[in-house]
């Protein structure tokens, strides 16, 4: 039996056991109602999309391209990039459609995925399930108020989407403590959004991301850190250097820092060409999540204290 389809606020009432699809509000039952769904889904300002919990194989693009969406008096807003997390729209996002209600029945008019009917369940008080017919596929939401919503939590969970949103990072800092090494020589890389793999370039300093020459090309991934959630560690595999990895870190929306353990060189990369995903013209709106979360690596913190 699929969990019982939604058609109360879940905020301010019990969900009963039975398939009666009724719920008990203030020690009565309603009726089911269009316009409960509507309310059950402008309760909370803003679900996070659990992409790791989604069952089925199918696809709903807006879902899988969105860390959080909100149902706003008709209008679909979502968080799609970490560019900005927790400021753009006031926390909520970008305007990317338009929605109504039906009986448990979301119909959603997407601006770039076109329309899309989404049964709407109860989890529990503040999950719900949206759940596509035409892709047998089941996406799971859990509903929060801005103000109790962990932003940075969410951006050091999917940090590697981080690096995919802007088209180059060019290198602007090396420090000068640490041995010669091989990446001392890389200027730029670039993180493509379409598979794990990256691109290098030795190319001098101050190149538009257009004009950068990418003469490297390799997989990579970005790694938990088991019992230090605020470190992740980055491996860029080159064929004449080998898989190493770097402590990555984030110095705001723009800046990260990739400390090599190895040579002891701390390296800064700001980033060049930023992509908002679903704006006019964009090529880069067909990036998706992955379903699996990040994998983990058995290191401990090497980068020095900042004095």
């Amino acid at each position: 039996m699929r969990p019982i389809q939604l058609l109360a606020m879940i905020l301010l009432i019990g969900i009963t056991t039975s398939c009666t699809r009724e719920v008990l509000v203030q020690d009565s039952y309603i009726e089911t109602s269009a316009l409960n769904t509507r309310e059950v889904l402008e309760a909370y300002d803003l679900w996070y999309v659990d992409i790791t919990a989604t069952q089925g194989n199918g696809s709903v693009p807006f879902l899988d391209r969105a860390f959080t969406v909100s149902f706003d008096r008709g209008v679909l807003v979502a968080n799609n990039n970490l560019v900005g997390i927790g400021k753009t729209g006031g926390g909520l996002g970008i305007d990317v459609g338009s929605y109504a209600t039906l009986r448990g029945i979301v119909e959603v008019a997407h601006d770039l995925d076109g329309n899309w009917l989404l049964e709407v369940f109860a989890v529990n008080g503040n999950t719900i399930e949206l759940y596509s017919a035409a892709t047998d596929t089941s996406y799971f939401l859990k509903g929060y108020q801005r103000a109790a919503f962990d932003y940075d939590g969410l951006f050091l969970d999917n940090i590697r989407y981080f690096l995919q949103e802007y088209e180059a990072w060019e290198k602007v800092y090396t420090s000068e403590a640490g041995a010669l090494n091989e990446f001392d020589e890389e200027n730029y890389l670039q993180f493509n959004a379409q598979g794990d793999y990256f691109r290098s370039s030795v190319d001098g300093p101050g190149r538009s991301p257009s004009e950068i020459v990418w003469d490297y090309e390799g997989d990579y991934g970005v790694f938990n850190i088991p019992g230090d959630r605020g470190l992740k560690t980055l491996t860029l595999d080159y064929d004449y250097m080998g898989e190493d990895y770097f402590e990555l870190y984030v110095n705001n929306d723009q800046t990260i820092e990739l400390y090599h353990p190895e040579s002891g060189t701390i390296y800064e990369f700001r980033g060049r060409g930023y992509l908002q995903y679903l704006k006019s013209g964009n090529e880069k709106d067909s990036k998706v999540r992955s379903r699996e979360k990040l994998p983990l690596m058995n290191v401990e913190r090497k980068r020095p204290l900042k004095e």
